[in-house]
C-alpha cells in the first residue's frame, strides 16, 4: 500500500496544530496499522465473543425474570441480526446517534436556555442511564436494553420542557405526550425492538405498567435522577436552599446529590435482592416523594416557572398554528402529497415540526417566521 502523502501545512502553525497533523497515518510498516509508534499492549488471539455466544451466556448472568436478547428483537420492519450486537445493543447504539438525541442537549429540562453547569434533556437522559444501568447490573437484569430506554425515554420532548405538552396538546386528537410521541413518532425510523418501545412509551408513571422489568427500573432512575439533580440547579440558582428541605428527606437520603442516589440505587438494589421485587422500602420511598413534592412546590410551580410556561405555550401555538397554515411556505411536509392547509395531517405535520425543535431554534422560528419581538420572547428561552 502506498503511503500516504503528508498534509501541506500553512507556515503559521501553533506548534501543537502541527504535533496533531503530524498523526494524520497510523503506525506502522508492515501489514498493520497502530495508534501508537513502537510497542503497545495486547490482548492476545483468540475468537470473537459473538452475538450468540454472548446470548447463550445470559441464562447464567442474568435473574430469572430478566429480559433476555436472545428470542428478541421484534422490530415492526425484520432485520437480519447483528453478528456481534444483540438486539437491545444495536438499539442502543441507534438512540446514541439519533439526530433525536442529539437534540436533546437544546431542549429544556427545568431552566429554559440552562447556565453551563445546569441539565438540560441530554444530560438527563444521561444521569437516569447511569443511575438505570447501576441498578439492573447489581440486579441481573439486561444493561443494554435498560440503557437503550434510559437513552431515548424522553426523545420525544419538545422545546420548553413539559410546557410543550400543554402547548401541542390541543392539535392532536389524543393529546400530546412525550412518552408514546417519543416511541411512535420521533424514534419510528430506526426500527426499534418491541420491548424497548414499550419501555420508552410507558417510562412515565402516569403510563400503563410496562412489560419489561428494565423498563420498571428505567421509571424509578428517571425519578430518582431529577428529583436530585433539578434540587441540585435550583440551589446553584439561588431558588432554594438544602436547609429548606424537609427532614423527612435530609434525615433518610441526606441533602446532597450524591449521598441521595447512592442511598437511592443502594436501597433498590438491597430490596430488590431480598424480596425479587423492583421497589423501594417505604421510608426511602417516601423521602423520594417527600423530595419530588417540595421540588414541584418550590421549583417547578413557583411564579417565574409558571410564567415562562406560559410564554414558552404561547410561541409553540403560534408556531404551529402558522405552520399549519402555510404547510409548503415552512416545508413540514414538501412534496406533492402536501396537506391541505389546516387539515388534521398538516396539524399532526405542525406538531411534529415544532415538537423536533431545540429552544433556540423555536425562538428562531418565531423571531424569522412571526416577526415575533426579540424582547417579548420568554426570559431565557429569547436570542437576547
Amino acid at each position: 500500500m502506498p503511503a500516504t502523502p503528508a498534509a501541506t501545512l500553512p507556515p503559521d502553525l501553533s506548534e501543537r496544530a502541527e504535533r496533531w497533523a503530524s498523526t494524520m497515518h497510523p503506525h506502522g510498516d508492515g501489514a498493520l496499522r497502530h495508534p501508537f509508534a513502537g510497542g503497545g499492549p495486547a490482548v492476545g488471539r483468540r475468537s470473537p465473543i459473538d452475538r450468540c455466544t454472548r446470548e447463550a451466556a445470559e441464562d447464567e448472568m442474568l435473574a430469572p425474570g430478566a429480559t433476555r436478547a436472545q428470542g428478541a428483537g421484534e422490530r415492526k420492519l425484520t432485520e437480519a441480526p447483528d453478528p456481534l450486537r444483540t438486539c437491545f445493543e444495536r438499539d442502543r447504539d441507534r438512540i446514541l446517534h439519533a439526530a433525536a438525541f442529539r437534540r436533546l442537549a437544546g431542549k429544556t429540562q427545568v431552566f429554559i436556555f440552562p447556565d453551563d453547569h445546569q441539565r438540560t434533556r441530554l444530560t438527563h437522559a444521561l444521569e437516569v442511564a447511569q443511575v438505570a444501568t447501576a441498578i439492573a447490573r447489581s440486579c441481573g437484569l439486561h444493561e443494554a436494553l435498560t440503557e437503550a430506554i434510559a437513552l431515548g425515554h424522553d426523545c420525544g420532548h419538545g422545546p420548553g420542557g413539559h410546557a410543550s405538552e400543554d402547548a401541542l396538546s390541543p392539535y392532536l386528537p389524543d393529546g400530546f405526550d412525550h412518552g408514546p410521541w417519543g416511541a411512535d413518532v420521533v424514534l419510528a425510523p430506526l426500527n426499534l425492538c418491541a420491548q424497548t418501545l414499550d419501555g420508552i412509551r410507558n417510562h412515565s408513571w402516569s403510563r400503563p405498567t410496562p412489560t419489561t422489568p428494565e423498563a420498571i427500573v428505567v421509571r424509578w432512575a428517571d425519578r430518582i435522577a431529577y428529583c436530585c439533580h433539578d434540587l441540585e440547579d435550583a440551589i446553584g440558582a439561588g431558588i432554594v436552599t438544602a436547609s429548606e428541605l424537609p427532614r423527612s428527606v435530609t434525615s433518610v437520603v441526606g441533602s446532597a446529590r450524591g449521598a441521595q442516589l447512592r442511598t437511592f440505587i443502594d436501597a433498590m438494589v438491597d430490596t430488590t435482592a431480598a424480596t425479587g421485587s423492583l421497589a423501594l422500602p417505604a421510608p426511602v420511598a417516601d423521602a423520594l416523594a417527600d423530595l419530588r413534592r417540595f421540588n414541584h412546590e418550590r421549583i417547578y410551580l413557583r411564579p417565574a416557572s409558571r410564567e415562562g410556561a406560559r410564554a414558552v405555550s404561547t410561541v409553540l401555538q403560534a408556531l404551529v398554528e402558522h405552520a399549519a397554515a402555510h404547510p409548503g411556505v415552512v416545508r413540514i411536509a414538501p412534496g406533492a402529497d402536501r396537506p391541505e392547509p389546516q387539515s388534521s395531517e398538516a396539524l399532526h405535520a405542525a406538531v411534529r415540526w415544532v415538537a423536533g425543535m431545540t429552544d433556540r431554534y423555536a425562538c428562531e422560528q418565531a423571531v424569522t417566521l412571526l416577526r415575533w419581538p426579540a424582547d417579548e420572547l420568554p426570559v431565557g428561552f429569547g436570542l437576547r
